[in-house]
């Protein structure tokens, strides 16, 4: 069954959940839009690849390298000669020193080029809560911006900053069309927790029409998909909603379980 929400269901920011709907709602987009663009047109998944140095506490943490067996069914310990251990020794390894996060995104190419005409982003809470990560993606924007590449950013988080943007329109969630021939002016939906998630403008290479994405569809696939009804609904919704939200997003959720 589909979300019961009409927008983004706040029950799927968490972060434990976000990261995987995050993904799965990379390949739904990629999917619905493969056979709009064929065939002069390529729809597929790629990564931004963050790299983060670990802190020397974190570096430290790891399983212990040995351990003497005790338990019954463990395999007995020779008898050591006189000086040595009576420690066996166990397979381990060093933590690593680096801890690399993968978060994909959606690239339209030319068929016959190979060209990048447009990317599409959904961004992540590490887009958006962690300052290195979001001054690496701002930057990443930035050299879009300076490109003749099309950007739609796609924002369905509460918690964190939103992108930087001029006149930042007040929203719970927002999606950001930057056409490259329209630069600096953008297009901009901004969307509150109770409005439906907008149908929105896919661009191509001129002079090829938009096509077109539900992104409430898609959202609904995924939310489908994935079972999330299962289990989203038993942990409080993360960052906290507003009194007002909080009680309205409870009373969707129980009448869907009344039904």
């Amino acid at each position: 069954m589909p979300s019961p929400f009409p927008g983004m269901n706040p029950y799927l920011e968490p972060m434990d959940v976000f990261h995987g709907f995050h993904q799965r709602l990379i390949v739904e987009i990629s999917n619905v839009l493969v056979p709009r663009i064929r065939p002069n047109y390529i729809a597929d998944t790629d990564i931004n690849i963050y790299i983060h140095e670990l802190s020397g506490e974190e570096r430290l943490l790891g399983r212990p390298d040995v351990y003497i067996a005790n338990s019954e069914g463990s395999t007995k310990v020779p008898t050591p000669s006189a000086g040595r251990s009576a420690v066996a020794p166990v397979a381990s390894s060093l933590p690593t020193a680096v801890d690399v996060v993968e978060l994909p995104y959606v690239k339209i190419m030319d068929r016959r080029t190979r060209q990048i005409i447009t990317i599409i982003e959904v961004l992540s809470p590490t887009n958006k809560l962690n300052s290195d990560d979001r001054a690496a993606y701002i930057s990443k924007r930035n050299q879009i911006r300076r490109s003749d590449v099309h950007l739609v950013e796609i924002d369905l988080l509460r918690a964190g900053e939103p992108m930087p943007l001029v006149d930042q329109p007040k929203a719970d969630y927002r999606v950001v069309l930057s056409r490259q021939e329209e630069r600096p002016k953008v297009d901009v939906w901004p969307i509150q927790l109770r409005d439906p998630l907008p149908e929105i403008p896919i661009p191509l290479r001129s002079p090829d029409p938009d096509v077109w994405l539900d992104l409430r569809e898609a959202v609904n696939h995924v939310y489908d998909l994935a079972g999330y009804e299962d289990y989203v609904y038993r942990f409080p919704v993360q960052p906290p909603l507003k009194p007002e939200d909080a009680k309205w997003a409870d009373e969707v959720v129980r009448t869907v379980q009344r039904a």
